[in-house]
C-alpha cells in the first residue's frame, strides 16, 4: 500500500521527538498544544502505526517510531544544509569523500591507505563506513559511496562494472597470547597447531583459503573456534586466549603492542591482499588516485 507523506506532519513530528513533548514542541513551532496533537494523531493514522509512547510526561519513540525519526531527521538536516548553502552568498566547496570498507580489514590499515586523501586536501571531509561487501558494494553501484577498500572479492559477481586496483599486499601471520604462544613453541611449531582453536575473521576471502591449504600441506588441522566478521573484536577474542588469529604481517608490531599477543608465525606464502575498488566517474578521482599510487611498505 502506497503511504502518502505529509512532510508537514513529518516536521512537527521530528519537533515533538527532539522536544521530548508536545508542549514544548508547540512552542518550538508557535502552534497551539491542541493543534499539535491532532496533527501528529493524523500522521499515525496515516501510517497505521504508533510512533510515539507515554512515559511520566514524556513522549518517548516506539521503535518504528525511531526508525521514521532517523530518516525524517536525515532528510530535514540536508534540507537545512540546502536552505543554508542558497542563502550563503560564497559557494562552498564540501570535499566530502564517502568511503566503504570490509569490517575484516584491520584500522590501522585503513587509516594508511585513507590518510594519502588529506595530502591531496587536507580539508577534506571523509565519511567512512564499515561493513558487509556485498551490501557496500550496492552502494557504490548506486554512487552512495565513491571508493570500497575490501579484501573480498570472492564475494563480488561482476566487477566489470568497476575499476579496480590492489593497493595493499602482505604475507600472514598467526597470533597468540603469552601463555598460549610459550605453550605451542615448547610443544613444537607449527605441529603444535593441531586441533588448537583458530580465530576466523574472512573465511571468504582469499587469504583464509590459502592458509587452511597452507595448514593442510603440512597435515595440520585446526579447529575453526569462531568466526567473527570484525577486525577488531577477533583479536580481543585472541587477546583473551579463546584461540590463534591472523593478522597482516605487516602490522604485527602495532596487533602485539594493542593486543598484548606474541606473533607465532610469519607465513609469507599466504598474502592478504587490498583492493580499491570504485567507478569510471567520480567527483571523488583526485582523492582515489592518490590512495592507488601511493606505495605501502
Amino acid at each position: 500500500m502506497d503511504k502518502r507523506i505529509n512532510y508537514k506532519h513529518l516536521h512537527y513530528f521530528r519537533t515533538i521527538a527532539k522536544e521530548g513533548s508536545i508542549a514544548v514542541a508547540s512552542e518550538t513551532l508557535k502552534l497551539a498544544p491542541q493543534t499539535l496533537s491532532g496533527q501528529l494523531a493524523q500522521l499515525e493514522s496515516d501510517f497505521g502505526r504508533l510512533l510515539f509512547k507515554r512515559e511520566g510526561r514524556k513522549l518517548k519513540l516506539t521503535p518504528f517510531g525511531q526508525q521514521v525519526f532517523d530518516y525524517t531527521d536525515a532528510m530535514f538536516s540536508i534540507a537545512d544544509e540546502l536552505s543554508y548553502f542558497l542563502n550563503t552568498d560564497q559557494l562552498i566547496e564540501r570535499n566530502i569523500f564517502r568511503v566503504g570498507v570490509s569490517s575484516s580489514i584491520h584500522k590501522l590499515i585503513v587509516y594508511n591507505l585513507i590518510q594519502p586523501a588529506y595530502n591531496k586536501t587536507p580539508e577534506l571531509h571523509l565519511i567512512c563506513k564499515t561493513g558487509e561487501t556485498e551490501r557496500q558494494l550496492n552502494e557504490l553501484r548506486t554512487h552512495k559511496l565513491d571508493l570500497l577498500i575490501t579484501d573480498r572479492l570472492k564475494v563480488i559477481d561482476d566487477i566489470s562494472a568497476f575499476q579496480m586496483k590492489e593497493v595493499l599486499s602482505s604475507g600472514i601471520s598467526l597470533f597468540a597470547t603469552p601463555s598460549l604462544a610459550q605453550k605451542l613453541r615448547s610443544e613444537g611449531l607449527p605441529d603444535s597447531l593441531q586441533g588448537v582453536a583458530l580465530l576466523a575473521n574472512a573465511r571468504n576471502a582469499v587469504y583464509f583459503e590459502r592458509l587452511i591449504a597452507w595448514l593442510a600441506k603440512r597435515n595440520i588441522h585446526m579447529r575453526i573456534g569462531a568466526e567473527i566478521d570484525d577486525s577488531a573484536l577477533i583479536k580481543i577474542f585472541g587477546s583473551h586466549e579463546m584461540g590463534v588469529f591472523a593478522a597482516p604481517t605487516m602490522i604485527a608490531d602495532e596487533v602485539c603492542r594493542q593486543y598484548q599477543v606474541e606473533l607465532l608465525l610469519e607465513i609469507d606464502s599466504v598474502q592478504d591482499k587490498i583492493y580499491a575498488i570504485y567507478s569510471d566517474i567520480s567527483n571523488a578521482s583526485p582523492w582515489i588516485e592518490e590512495i592507488c599510487n601511493t606505495t605501502f611498505n
